[in-house]
């Protein structure tokens, strides 16, 4: 099985990796770059080169057999004689690397040589020994790239002496090997570079330069929902609907993955994007024409950290910061400190690896590591799972580090062959890895790393747990649910409330489903999902979940039909070890088919429920429940009327669906009644891990993962059917709902606006703590009666063809209603009310947030947003921040920001701003109804990252904030008013 490559990615790598032809700034204030001309003349040589495979190449994906460097090269030759002028360029370049003095050949163990790297050992310097093997990749990527512009030798100074300087704050440029989207993201990630080529093409610059430089991987896993359950033919039939609904984006994304060179679709059906990363498009090294360098991955997906498990540094960033990488733009970023996490023991009989990640989410959180790397290492990293690996790393934003590292060892290259990777590619990475001092061997003396801080668990102290019901951090041991869920019911509303009064809270409420008598009470289990990238991809806990289901037909027990139950795997793989272990079956007479191969109830996608059920939750106020295996539960993401929704491993999904609720102790209470008559018990229907190591062993087969993969790069029908126009140039349907030309670049001119602070602003809303980008930008479903309905509606839309927020992000005029229309968004302006409302300050009118700022737009006022702690947690979303721009927010207030959200402000142009320690909106004495004044300079140069400035108040209030542009390089985004437009202004310089 070959690799994900292309002709195409490997000309235009081979050019990015030595000439790095690459724009930045030579100075962030002035923004006036000088670009050598060779590098202008090697671009217009690479998109040549690729313009010329266009022919040849299978245009919805870039793949290319590449059993060897050699092999490659002599196919690329074939194709284009001018490659060869590309190697006569290179070996130029090479020659005036700052370190080609430490370029080394890495020799095969037969003879000959894999390839060419930059050796860390060969820098002969002792720190390096030191350095956290996450940071060490940080150095190899200054190392290779350094061409004292873009990356100078003193960034590579800054990371060997990471020790000193990672408390101090300090700046450093890298460049990721390559880009990985999903389609909720990456449509308008597309529709942005589309928008990008109108913007060249209407300032007289050369179009052909909105191009990706590095590999770009799109799967498309978002879009599939579960409209048909409980069904053989689940799996087609909602496939169908998918299409139907998204046929228009499918296929703009098919157009883009012709448009655009170096860009891989893989169609609908294959997956969730990052099992399909860490089974297949993960290289761990890349070996690009006989270079060797270290796979690294930025993703617009906040999960993209999954990859980590892997060895490969990932993590997940903004989707504009991901359009500026893919277009050869250096990432600016803060030099993390690295959190080192040993872990010794192991994990005690019947405990998952959901219960693990849990767990250390909680300790993470605790600890507190925004911003940072954590890097695990320790005796326990033997008796963990590549999968086990994976699922830690999965929740890295969920305990709020930048990654969660696994370093690569002797799991890691067995999990790779397990997977399909050749034998000759694993002794490659093994050679590459250990020759630079990234390998990591358990069975050799390990010398002590240095870290910013340290914690450790044992294993063994692991105990069964699920988190809820609306934060994922919140971690409840299985032993304490119910007195936790009878708490719940009785707290203030809050994260862990719901204020039920004491005498409703036994209520029942009895209904007819389908002509069968049924009842749900508070705590009442309607929605059961294995589900989310998290899990799906660890067959230990997927077949435990056969198992449990296997079990409990044996004893005779049922799932209430009126429980909505659903199974989406991550890959194709896990249903061929299903079908091979025999435990589909069980899962089916439980109403655990399989529905699809995407996201699903994770991120909203979990489609209606039953109208009878629906009609009993909502008639009769039920807090009603979802349990999922996914990786987020905030409040409204899941489903509207499922208020209360917790996190388990996906055996506890199918105890909790017997079950019926989660007011249950597992260890007193039964779950059923068997068929005998008997009480059954959570132990008789729990799988001992022996078991489950069994059905690993006999079902898991590395065949899985070559026909599984070999059959993704066929497509299916549905998809190949898609007929897609062969213009570079894209076509705006001004009729479209789904695609639509987005204002970004309106009126812009090659002059930057400037900086700018806020005079007179309105608050548009007033927020507490822990906002999340599904309260900014939700991705379910459009209420019908939102600004985004009427919207639809005018146009001709009807109410079943809504479909989501997230199908629609490529629409902006659907995106800007539909900012902070979360239906349990709290507002401080309503005084308590819950709903995606604002007060019109100058009217004291209740109006749809849409419908405010548009009045306050339309006046000529700009508006800002206060917040509490942790604004903008949760995913990746770049439309939380173009949403806020789009409605005129200037600026948002808050106690501290999440990474990805603080970074994607920034980007589109809207100044972040920090409380002083020990204050916020409360103590200050703000309502939200005054005007705001926020005294930032006019000037570029006057401001520097993290300076404090002066917020001043109508009504005489003055209060100082950290303006939090965090780095040079956001100045200049925020000089040009965001990051798109500064990258367009540049390209265009060269």
């Amino acid at each position: 099985m070959a690799f994900p490559y292309s002709a195409s990615s490997s000309l235009l790598r081979a050019a990015s990796s030595y000439s790095r032809t690459r724009f930045f700034h030579s100075s962030f204030r002035n923004l006036s770059p000088t670009t050598p001309s060779l590098v202008n003349h090697q671009r217009s040589l690479a998109s040549a080169s690729v313009r010329s495979f266009r022919c040849s190449v299978p245009r919805w994906s870039h793949r290319l057999d590449w059993s060897s460097p050699l092999s490659l090269r002599a196919q690329i030759r074939a194709v284009s004689p001018v490659i060869e002028r590309f190697e006569r360029k290179f070996a130029t370049m090479a020659a005036e690397h700052p370190f080609k003095a430490v370029l080394t050949s890495l020799p095969k163990p037969g003879g000959g040589e894999f390839g060419k790297f930059y050796s860390l050992p060969a820098l002969n310097d002792p720190r390096i020994d030191k350095l956290p093997y996450s940071i060490r990749i940080l150095l190899e990527s200054a190392v290779r790239n350094c061409d004292n512009f873009q990356v100078k030798k003193e960034d590579v100074e800054k990371i060997i002496d990471w020790e000193n300087t990672s408390p101090k704050q300090v700046e450093i440029p890298f460049k990721p090997a390559r880009v990985l989207l999903q389609d909720f993201t990456g449509v308008p990630a597309v529709v942005d570079l589309a928008c990008m080529r109108d913007a060249m093409h209407k300032l007289g610059s050369d179009t052909s330069k909105i191009n990706p430089l590095v590999p770009v991987d799109l799967v498309i896993d978002h879009s599939v929902q579960v409209d048909v359950t409980r069904s053989e033919n689940a799996v087609q039939a909602n496939m169908e609907l998918e299409f139907q609904r998204n046929k228009e984006r499918f296929s703009f994304l098919k157009w883009g993955s012709t448009a655009f060179n170096n860009m891989l679709v893989v169609p609908p059906g294959s997956g969730i994007v990052h099992q399909v990363n860490l089974e297949y498009l993960g290289r761990v090294v890349f070996n690009t024409n006989g270079m060797l360098y270290p796979d690294s991955v930025v993703g617009t997906d906040s999960h993209t950290t999954m990859i980590d498990g892997l060895g490969v540094a990932g993590w997940g960033v903004g989707g504009i910061e991901a359009e500026a990488a893919m277009l050869g733009q250096p990432m600016s970023m803060v030099l993390p400190g690295v959190v080192g996490f040993k872990l010794s023991g192991k994990l005690r009989n019947g405990v998952t690896a959901t219960d693990l990640v849990l767990t250390v989410t909680q300790m993470l959180r605790k600890h507190g590591v925004v911003g940072k790397f954590v890097e695990f290492y320790g005796d326990g990293m033997g008796e963990l799972s590549l999968a086990d690996r994976a699922t830690i790393a999965n929740m890295s934003p969920e305990y709020g580090a930048t990654m969660g590292f696994f370093p690569v060892d002797h799991v890691t290259l067995q999990y790779l062959k397990l997977t399909g990777r050749s034998d000759e590619t694993v002794a490659m990475i093994e050679s590459y890895l250990r020759a630079n001092k990234m390998f990591v061997d358990y069975n050799e003396p390990q010398q002590e790393k240095v870290y910013s801080s340290y914690l450790e668990l044992n294993l063994a102290e692991v105990e069964p747990c699920i988190s809820g019901p609306k934060r994922p951090h919140d971690r409840v041991p299985l032993r304490e649910m119910k007195s936790d869920w009878n708490s719940c019911l009785n707290n203030k509303v809050g994260f862990k409330g719901f204020a039920v009064p004491k005498e409703v809270q036994d209520k029942v409420a009895k209904f007819s489903f389908h002509g069968q008598p049924a009842e749900l009470r508070h705590g009442s289990v309607v929605i059961a999902a294995i589900t989310s990238c998290t899990n799906t991809s660890n067959p230990s806990v997927m077949l435990g979940a056969g198992l449990v289901a296997k079990k409990a037909c044996e004893l005779g027990l049922q799932v209430k039909p009126w429980i909505k139950t659903s199974l989406a795997p991550g890959s194709g793989v896990v249903t061929k070890y299903l079908l091979q272990s025999g435990l589909q079956e069980y899962l089916n007479k439980q109403g655990f088919h399989i529905v699809g191969y995407g996201c699903t109830t994770c991120i909203g996608n979990s489609g209606e429920l039953d109208e009878s059920v629906a009609a009993a939750i909502s008639e009769n106020d039920i807090i009603a429940s979802a349990v999922l295996s996914g990786n987020r539960n905030f409040e409204g993401r899941v489903h509207a009327l499922t208020r209360a929704n917790y996190l388990a491993s996906p055996p506890l999904v199918v105890a909790y669906a017997l079950a019926g609720t989660v007011d249950i102790d597992f260890d007193k209470e039964p779950i059923g009644t068997g068929k005998d008559g008997r009480s059954v018990y959570f132990k008789d229907v729990w799988p001992s891990t022996e078991e489950i190591a069994e059905a690993v062993q006999s079902s898991v087969l590395p065949d899985m993962f070559k026909s599984t993969y070999e059959a993704i790069t066929k497509g299916n029908p549905m998809w190949n059917q898609l007929s897609v126009p062969a213009s570079t140039m894209y076509s705006w349907d001004p009729n479209s709902t789904y695609i639509h030309e987005p204002p970004y670049f309106k009126n812009m001119t090659m002059e930057p606006p400037g900086a700018h602070g806020v005079k007179d602003a309105y608050c548009l809303l007033n927020f507490g703590d822990s906002i999340t980008t599904d309260h900014i930008s939700p991705a379910g479903s459009i209420h019908k009666d939102s600004p985004a309905a009427k919207y639809l509606l005018d146009r001709g839309v009807e109410r079943k063809d809504f479909n989501s927020y997230g199908s629609r992000r490529g629409n902006d005029e659907v995106m800007a209603r539909g900012t902070f229309a979360n239906i349990r968004l709290v507002n401080k302006l309503l005084n308590g009310e819950v709903g995606p409302k604002t007060i019109h300050v100058p009217t004291g009118e209740k109006l749809y947030v849409f419908d405010a700022a548009m009045r306050y737009k339309d006046a000529g006022y700009d508006t800002i947003v206060l917040a509490g702690a942790e604004y903008g947690s949760g995913s990746s979303r770049d439309w939380a921040a173009k949403g806020p721009m789009l409605l005129g927010v200037k600026a948002v207030i808050a106690k501290s920001f999440e990474r990805i959200h603080r970074s994607n402000l920034v980007g589109m142009g809207i100044i972040p701003l920090c409380f002083k320690a020990g204050e916020d909106a409360d103590t200050l004495g703000l309502t939200g109804q005054e005007r705001y004044t926020i005294d930032l300079p006019s000037k570029i140069t006057d401001i520097r990252p993290g300076q404090d400035v002066t917020v001043t108040t109508d009504n005489g209030k003055s209060f100082t904030c950290t303006v939090r542009f965090d780095t040079e390089v956001e100045l200049a985004y925020f000089n040009n008013g965001g990051i798109l437009p500064y990258v367009i202004r540049n390209l265009i310089k060269q």
